[in-house]
C-alpha cells in the first residue's frame, strides 16, 4: 500500500502548502481512498494538482471525524468528484452530494483488508489495512484513547504502523511493538516520539510518500 500525506501542518514536498488539518490518499491494490480532507478546500486540491493527483481517481473518501481541520475540504472535493462512496462515522450528519453515504458505528470490515475502528467515544473513527508486514492504521486526531483505539484495531490484526495526528498522547511504551510511527498534525509531542523510537519515526508533512 502507498499513503501520500495531501494535508498537514507541515511541508515536506517544497512547492505545496501547509495549513492546519491533516488529509492523505491511501493507496491498495484496488482502490483510492482520501482519509479526510483537511481545512481548506482549495489548499486540498491544490496541493492535488502539484503531486499529480486526479480528484476523479479517488474512489471513497472516509471522514474519521466531524471536526472543521478534517473535514473542512470535503465540499470542494466533492465539486470535482461527487462519484464517491464516503464513510463518515454515526454522529456526523449533513454531508449531501455523494454517491453513497455510510454512517459508521461498530468495527466493520469496509472492504477486503481495509477496515474501520467504529465510532469511538461517540467523535473519531480510523481506518486500518491490513498488509503482509501487519495492519497499518490511520488517524485523523486520536481523540479516543490510543489504548481504545489500538484495542479496536487489533481486532483485525497486529498493529505494524501508526500514520496521523495524535494530539496529546504520552502513554509512549503503546508503540514499543510497532514497526513504523509517523506522527503528523495536531501531535504534540513529536521529538520525545522520535527520540524514543528513532529507528521506527518517519517525518511527515504535506507531500510525504510512505509505502508499507
Amino acid at each position: 500500500m502507498k499513503i501520500t500525506i495531501l494535508y498537514d501542518n507541515t511541508v515536506f514536498l517544497s512547492g505545496l502548502k501547509s495549513d492546519w488539518g491533516f488529509s492523505c490518499l491511501v493507496e491498495t491494490h484496488n482502490r483510492n481512498i482520501l482519509f479526510d480532507t483537511g481545512s481548506n478546500g482549495s489548499i486540498l486540491l491544490e496541493n492535488m494538482k502539484k503531486l499529480d493527483i486526479d480528484p476523479l481517481s479517488i474512489d471513497e473518501v472516509f471522514i474519521s471525524h466531524p471536526h472543521f481541520d478534517h473535514v473542512g475540504g470535503l465540499s470542494a472535493f466533492l465539486n470535482e468528484n461527487n462519484n464517491v462512496k464516503i464513510y463518515v462515522p454515526i454522529s456526523l450528519k449533513g454531508i449531501r452530494n455523494a454517491k453513497e453515504i455510510i454512517y459508521v458505528d461498530e468495527p466493520i470490515e469496509l472492504h477486503e483488508n481495509i477496515f474501520s475502528t467504529g465510532e469511538l467515544d461517540h467523535i473519531e473513527q480510523s481506518m486500518g489495512v491490513k498488509t503482509d508486514k501487519g495492519l497499518v492504521l490511520i488517524v485523523g486526531c486520536s481523540h479516543p484513547k490510543m489504548k481504545n483505539i489500538l484495542k479496536a484495531a487489533s481486532q483485525f490484526g497486529k498493529v505494524h504502523a501508526i500514520i496521523g495526528g495524535l494530539h496529546g498522547f504520552n502513554e509512549f511504551e503503546l508503540f514499543k511493538d510497532l514497526g513504523v510511527i509517523c506522527p503528523t498534525h495536531c501531535t504534540q509531542h513529536i521529538a520525545e516520539i522520535k527520540s524514543l523510537y528513532p529507528e521506527k519515526y518517519i517525518e511527515g508533512g504535506a507531500g510525504k510518500i510512505i509505502e508499507i
